[in-house]
């Protein structure tokens, strides 16, 4: 049970980024549809239990030792070349929504110009990857518990303080744009898009347990903690989202609200979840092209990061307003093959060496 408990964790963590520390996922996913948004979560929290089960358990059959020996067995090498380029688009999408969510995060709790807080960020980005991450990853890592208690206790709170009728909220939360006109629609984008954001690191938490059982139950478990916590979320940001409505971070604006102090201590919990999410993605998406710190991987990732500056100033919430459909949209791709293979076993029998991306000719 203990190893099944970490391997729900680890997919928590791996799910759970800046994007809902901000609570700007969650509004424009689930809140904007107001009461019916909890049946979008319902939804959601069935869909990345499956899908949870299915990476972990993948993984473990395949004793992957990293994405590709899982997504070019259940592909093949045409079709899993795409899905692989398809994630390496999501990767450096993603990297541009945390630079812009560091310049929202810094003009919203200090007041200063959104360039400043986007510029620290990617220098920050910069400095760590380019030099050996591990420690600061680890460091970083530490605060998912923080921001989990963060969710948990300031979502009792408003549920426990909320003053306006129920109708009223519920009609202010249906004036909010959602990113998919769809509830259901809006439920499927946003695991897919998760999915294939933290696919790579679900099927190396698999691959690294032989128990296909143990893996499996872990990953089931990881998907339905990630539906408590939106579930969460979305509760705390519909009862104040006749406060937090016009705010790119929304969860900031309630915890501020409640106490500056707390405020500032969870404006630096999103920072360092922002930082966190933005140089897993610069990383990975710089070491699929060069050797990790040769000088090229080097370059390479300092000209990426000065690009992913420049798209940044459109701004986080329109940025996650326009990338995220489109990655979830993707990434249906990569939940179709998954689903095959959960169905059609003999896809990647136990047992059977895995087809590695190498083997596929990605390089």
């Amino acid at each position: 049970m203990k190893k099944q408990l970490q391997i729900a964790s680890a997919f928590i963590g791996t799910i759970i980024g800046a994007g809902f520390a901000s609570g700007q996922e969650i509004l424009q996913y689930f809140t904007s549809f107001g009461l019916v948004g909890i049946l979008a979560i319902l939804v959601s929290t069935l869909m990345f239990s499956y899908m949870g089960m299915t990476l972990t358990r993948l993984g473990s059959r395949a004793r992957a030792r990293s994405h590709g020996d899982v997504i070019y067995r259940i592909s093949g090498p045409y079709l899993g070349k795409v899905i692989d380029y398809i994630l390496l688009f999501i990767l450096f999408g993603i990297g541009v929504v945390m630079i812009a969510g560091g310049g929202s995060a810094v003009s919203q709790q200090f007041g200063l110009p959104f360039f400043v807080g986007a510029l620290i960020m990617t220098l920050l980005v910069a400095m760590a990857v380019v030099n050996k991450v591990s420690r600061v990853v680890n460091i970083i890592g530490s605060i998912t518990p923080l921001l989990i208690l963060f969710v948990v206790a300031v979502s009792i709170y408003c549920l426990a303080t909320v003053e306006t009728p129920l109708a009223e909220l519920n009609a202010i939360a249906a004036e909010q744009t959602p990113v998919i006109s769809n509830w259901f629609m809006s439920a499927l984008n946003y695991v897919s898009f998760n999915i294939a954001v933290g696919c790579s690191m679900a099927i190396l938490m698999g691959g690294d347990e032989a128990d296909e059982k143990t893996a499996a139950i872990g990953g089931l478990l990881g998907g339905l903690g990630v539906g408590i916590l939106i579930l969460l979320s979305n509760m705390a940001i519909f009862s104040k989202i006749d406060v937090v409505a016009a705010f790119d971070l929304p969860m900031l604006k309630i915890v501020s609200d409640l106490s500056p102090t707390l405020g500032l201590l969870y404006s630096f919990i999103l920072l360092g979840m922002i930082f966190n999410t933005a140089l897993s993605m610069f990383f990975s998406f710089g070491a699929r092209f060069a050797e990790v710190q040769t000088r090229r991987f080097k370059v390479f990732s300092l000209a990426t990061l000065a690009l992913a500056f420049v798209l940044s100033f459109v701004g986080f919430t329109g940025l996650v307003s326009i990338f995220y459909p489109v990655f979830g949209y993707l990434g249906l791709l990569l939940m179709a093959a998954l689903l095959y293979a959960s169905i059609k076993r003999s896809v990647l029998p136990a047992g059977e060496p895995a087809l590695s991306a190498e083997d596929a000719g990605r390089f």
